[in-house]
């Protein structure tokens, strides 16, 4: 089985068997001597590191917006969701808005110390005068910031 790892993985003690996956910008956010380590030892075990293609970032991107999860994912994050996209990789990972853009996406998504995410829907409300929103902002009448809710 393929895994995309997320850069909590790293921090982690978990383990995994199976063709073990990252790409380069969650490495570069392993900055503590442990996680390092636990790095190089994976590198040496067979991790691979991959860029993603513009395609399948495009297609994140378009799944996330969707969601209403796209403020919340980190460059990392969408890199991660489009090398799995692409492989056909489980995604290991805590982060219940990548989770959530996984299950949007149809991949398989596997927790490490948290338990997996359900699927959601945003909604944006604005904290100001209550209208509703598909997606994250300002308030388009008043101005005012909008706030996440569920769907």
């Amino acid at each position: 089985m393929r895994y995309a790892l997320d850069a909590s993985f790293f921090f982690s003690g978990a383990a995994l068997d199976g063709e073990l996956l990252a790409p380069p910008s969650v490495v570069e956010e392993l900055a503590d001597l442990r996680s390092r380590g636990r790095l190089e030892a994976l590198l040496a075990a067979g991790l691979s590191v991959r860029s993603p293609s513009g395609e399948s970032l495009d297609r994140v991107a378009k799944a996330a917006r969707e969601t209403g999860d796209a403020p919340r994912l980190s460059a990392a994050d969408r890199d991660l969701l489009a090398l799995a996209l692409e492989l056909g990789a489980t995604i290991v990972s805590d982060d219940y808005a990548v989770q959530n853009v996984a299950f949007a996406l149809g991949l398989g998504v596997r927790g490490i110390l948290q338990g997996k995410a359900r699927s959601r829907r945003w909604r944006f409300r604005c904290t100001g005068c209550n209208r509703r929103y598909a997606s994250a902002g300002t308030c388009p009448e008043c101005g005012s910031p909008l706030k996440r809710t569920l769907k």
